[in-house]
């Protein structure tokens, strides 16, 4: 069952050891339970930890100052209004410490997987590739890369990531996300995978189905290499 273990973080553990940990990060004004409703739709017949982080409480100027649960504030529309470096690098830093945590539990690097939606994809992915260990993956859903400029790259080339893009989407524009995955490709990482769905900000059934597939390949193929 879910185990309240910090402040910011929640914790599902699988009912057998472990073969790996999936993080996971919510979108902006969201709340851990939410990533824990999409992780219990996977389809993967694999002894899994789940790690919920919860963002801090802040005024998001986008939103008229209201405080609510968020990586970094957006004052704006476009994508140069999400570059709130210093909420960026709180955040990354939350997300290296629950990857060293997983580290010390037990875990190899490469059994550890980074998943986030929205806002927390693309904390995801800038936390993510700025980690000096080699993780498992990143699954960045709806989600694309802040300060771009400002990212220390430290990540192996060679990690897997998922990307999963609503065509429809208002909210993280599919241009971002598209964007996002020509910069990786023009930076030399070997497997990006970019999925595309007829839907608007959300997760779909059928994007569920694939991040189950692609979970479940990459556990098993990183499994046999860290015995």
């Amino acid at each position: 069952m879910t185990q309240h273990c910090e402040p910011n973080m929640y914790i599902k553990e699988p009912l057998t050891k472990a073969q790996a940990v999936v993080i996971w990060l919510h979108g902006l004004g969201s709340n851990p339970q939410d990533m824990a409703g999409l992780a219990s739709q996977l389809q993967i017949d694999l002894p899994i930890r789940h790690v919920f982080l919860a963002a801090p409480i802040r005024p998001v100027t986008v939103n008229n100052g209201l405080r609510m649960p968020a990586w970094y504030d957006i004052v704006g529309v476009s994508l140069l209004d999400r570059e709130d470096y210093h909420g960026v690098n709180q955040s990354q830093q939350m997300l290296h410490q629950a990857i060293e945590q997983q580290i010390q539990d037990g875990f190899h690097p490469r059994q550890i997987y980074v998943a986030g939606f929205s806002q927390g994809a693309a904390i995801a992915l800038f936390g993510g590739l700025s980690c000096h260990q080699t993780l498992g993956g990143l699954l960045i859903l709806s989600g694309y890369l802040p300060c771009r400029s400002q990212l220390e790259m430290k990540q192996d080339k060679n990690i897997p990531l998922f990307f999963a893009v609503g065509t429809n989407d208002d909210i993280v524009l599919p241009a971002w996300s598209q964007q996002t995955v020509s910069y990786l490709n023009d930076h030399d990482f070997k497997h990006v995978v970019l999925n595309r769905y007829p839907m608007t900000h959300a997760v779909c059934y059928e994007e569920i189905q694939d991040i189950s597939t692609w979970l479940y390949q990459h556990i098993q193929s990183q499994n046999v290499e860290v015995i």
